[in-house]
């Protein structure tokens, strides 16, 4: 994602973000302003249906009026900043989530001196968060996030191909080419996650889709992401999407909170 940092971000709200407390994810997106995080915790990041593991040390930037959602696994705290950046410029590459690795410590830093200058200081502010910018722009390769390994991506791909049929995960770790214990190991460490909970997820954000922008009954919706069970689709629309399915057709969702 193409950044331009030649000049100083407008800092709108930099400080601590704390979650999981009283629900297990947030859904949210700020219309005209970037998200730059930097976490202590483990969850998990879905950014324009791409999932992105979070682990301690890990640093995201997420473009303004894109929709994002945090999974929690208990209290989580991250330092955050909401910022403006400069459309032209000296332009840089920086990916959605990198692992900071031992620059998390310098990072940290950057944010908490922002973080204390902010109320009385907003310029120091600014150039404290744009100093935390370069540094993201300019992390390692070697710190980067890892290509996927091969297996997790036959797997993605045949979970895809087979939402609307009943999914066991030795069927998939056969379609990829590994054991069931291999291909666990492997996309834990990947995804964050378990494949289990990936297809349920997944399954999920389709129906949540065809719910919002299809004619199709809710039987059929069901049906179509592999939940031929009404009770069942009900339960599970009500625990991933946060409201019934009827709800999520009429735009009834609750929108959970933010920083």
């Amino acid at each position: 994602m193409p950044i331009h940092l030649s000049e100083p971000p407008r800092v709108a709200a930099v400080g601590v973000g704390v979650h999981g407390t009283t629900a297990a994810w947030d859904v949210f997106q700020l219309p005209d302003l970037w998200q730059l995080h930097l976490y202590g915790y483990e969850g998990r990041l879905t950014v324009l249906g791409e999932v992105h593991p979070i682990r301690p040390g890990h640093v995201s930037l997420v473009p303004p009026d894109t929709p994002v959602e945090f999974r929690y696994r208990g209290r989580s705290e991250h330092l955050f900043a909401h910022l403006s950046l400069p459309e032209t410029g000296d332009r840089c590459l920086v990916p959605v989530m990198q692992d900071a690795g031992p620059h998390a410590t310098a990072l940290s830093e950057l944010f908490r001196r922002a973080i204390a200058a902010a109320p009385a200081a907003p310029a120091q502010a600014s150039a404290e968060i744009w100093a935390a910018l370069w540094r993201v722009a300019r992390l390692p390769p070697t710190v980067s996030r890892a290509v996927p390994h091969p297996a997790v991506t036959a797997a993605l791909s045949y979970i895809e191909t087979h939402l609307t049929h009943p999914l066991a995960v030795p069927d998939i770790a056969r379609a990829a080419g590994v054991s069931h214990n291999h291909l666990t190991r492997l996309f834990r460490a990947e995804r964050g996650d378990t494949l289990v909970a990936y297809i349920r997820r997944r399954r999920l954000e389709r129906a949540g889709h065809l719910l919002r922008e299809s004619t199709l009954s809710i039987p059929a919706v069901a049906a179509s992401v592999g939940i031929a069970d009404l009770q069942a689709f009900n339960k599970a629309c009500r625990r991933e999407l946060g409201a019934s399915p009827r709800a999520v057709r009429a735009g009834r969702i609750p929108h959970p909170g933010c920083d």
